[in-house]
């Protein structure tokens, strides 16, 4: 296998958009989505693609390296927040105030976006994938910048970092995205906005003007009683040592992929419905367990079993991640750029969740996700403008939960620089906890689902010699 250390930077520069207009030199408020995230750690996902077939010229790699740079710049064109950097503002007179906006200015104090060729000459597509019955190799953690990074630091860091990694029979290009700009929606949006800027200029050169879905910069705020918004929001802060949280992993924390076909996804949603008498008939689709809720039920069934230390009156949470964009009323849009997403929980003892089948685990996150409405969307906002607040992920984080990340929606497998479709996704190191499981759309599509699954290591061991878990996998 392959060590971390085979990786070796070759080149490093700072990414400007090609061109702004002057409305576009503006402060991007945060919301409290937005803020919340200060401790988080980036967005790390990257794609490996087959490495484009070679031409006559001994400097094609160069070209390719270059044509990323270029379309890149032109991609900030329309995601301008991704080239700037944090600010905070403090003042004690005439009252006490602390606020943080994302900036962008053209002059030396803007960062940019950092880019980095890096080679990789011994490893091959193969080391990176590795099998499926083996966990994810190191060499992938090298992948990735700004690894050790909270989004608090695009005060002095920049707010997206991009590695293009040249591989014995391949290229990664993975993108260390800070969370305060946007949330995995977003980080899609751009990774799929690049991708068809840099197909095109491969017929238009660098006149490409416009992409199939531009972002909506404008930040959605709650307004008052009186219709106001005020997008200014005063953190009861004097500084940022009162509220950062430098959360580090388990050193022993273990991470491996799990595929489902759609057949084992219907499979699994069938007998969450039957389990629960529901009739798949129904009018609405709301009385209906989905194919995600029954596959995060299965995950957080095995999981706790496989903590066989928890004693069963100890209560478990399973979290979904769910994006508000289409919850609220009127909905935003779904280019809207920023953070737009919360968790909702299902909590029980680990005797009732082992002790009732699939289907009853998979009712409770259909309840949770279903009550999530526009109403409970605001109430929280409310609540959090009372009372703001900065996720701290020592707090958070538990020995008997289970996050579900990501989204099999997000359109991964689309995003085509003109070499043709990704051989895989693959994600850094960053807000990797035990219980913590990515979900990504499988390769083949329709409706398959690979999961990132990050465990202790005897517990990822328990997890594999699991019945109930490895007969609902994929052969």
């Amino acid at each position: 296998m392959a060590s971390h250390l085979a990786v070796r930077h070759i080149s490093r520069c700072s990414i400007k958009p090609e061109y702004i207009s002057d409305e576009s030199k503006q402060s991007f408020h945060l919301t409290p989505w937005d803020l919340s995230m200060l401790n988080i750690r980036c967005i790390e996902r990257g794609l490996l693609f087959s490495k484009p077939p070679p031409t006559k010229d001994p400097s094609s790699i160069n070209t390719i390296i270059d044509h990323l740079k270029d379309s890149l710049s032109l991609t900030l064109v329309h995601f301008l927040p991704l080239a700037g950097h944090l600010v905070t503002h403090k003042q004690d007179n005439p009252s006490p105030s602390y606020s943080i906006s994302l900036e962008y200015s053209n002059n030396n104090n803007n960062p940019g976006v950092d880019f980095v060729h890096a080679v990789a000459a011994d490893v091959t597509m193969a080391d990176v994938l590795s099998p499926i019955d083996v966990h994810v190799p190191p060499i992938v953690q090298s992948l990735f910048l700004l690894d050790e990074a909270i989004s608090h630091d695009g005060h002095t860091l920049p707010l997206l970092a991009v590695q293009v990694t040249e591989l014995v029979d391949g290229i990664f290009i993975a993108c260390s995205f800070n969370h305060v700009v946007g949330d995995g929606t977003s980080y899609w949006n751009f990774f799929n906005a690049w991708a068809e800027i840099c197909r095109k200029m491969m017929v238009k050169g660098k006149h490409v003007d416009n992409i199939s879905c531009p972002p909506v910069l404008t930040r959605w705020f709650l307004d008052d009683e009186n219709g106001h918004v005020d997008p200014i929001i005063n953190l009861p802060f004097s500084h940022h040592d009162e509220f950062i949280d430098r959360y580090e992993p388990p050193v022993l924390l273990r991470e491996r992929f799990f595929h489902f076909s759609p057949e084992s996804i219907a499979r699994l949603k069938a007998k969450a419905n039957e389990e629960c008498n529901t009739n798949t008939n129904a009018s609405t689709s709301t009385s209906i367990i989905s194919s995600f809720q029954a596959l995060s039920a299965l995950v957080w069934r095995c999981v706790t079993r496989a903590r066989r230390h928890l004693p069963s009156h100890q209560k478990t949470t399973c979290s979904l991640t769910v994006n508000n964009r289409s919850r609220l009323n009127p909905p935003l849009s779904p280019d809207y750029f920023g953070n737009c997403v919360q968790a909702v929980n299902a909590t029980v003892t680990v005797e009732e969740l082992l002790s009732h089948g699939i289907g009853w685990a998979a009712w409770l996150l259909h309840e949770a996700v279903n009550g999530h409405s526009d109403s409970n969307v605001r109430r929280w906002l409310e609540g959090w403008m009372v009372s703001p607040f900065i996720y701290q992920p020592t707090k958070l984080l538990g020995p008997c939960n289970v996050v579900m990340g990501s989204s099999p929606r997000f359109n991964m497998y689309g995003c085509d620089f003109g070499w043709g479709k990704a051989e895989a996704v693959r994600s850094g190191s960053a807000n990797k906890f035990d219980g913590y499981v990515s979900s990504y759309p499988g390769r083949p599509g329709g409706g398959s689902v690979d999961l990132e699954v990050s465990l202790q290591s005897e517990c990822m061991t328990a997890l594999e010699s699991d019945p109930e878990f490895m007969d609902a996998l994929s052969p």
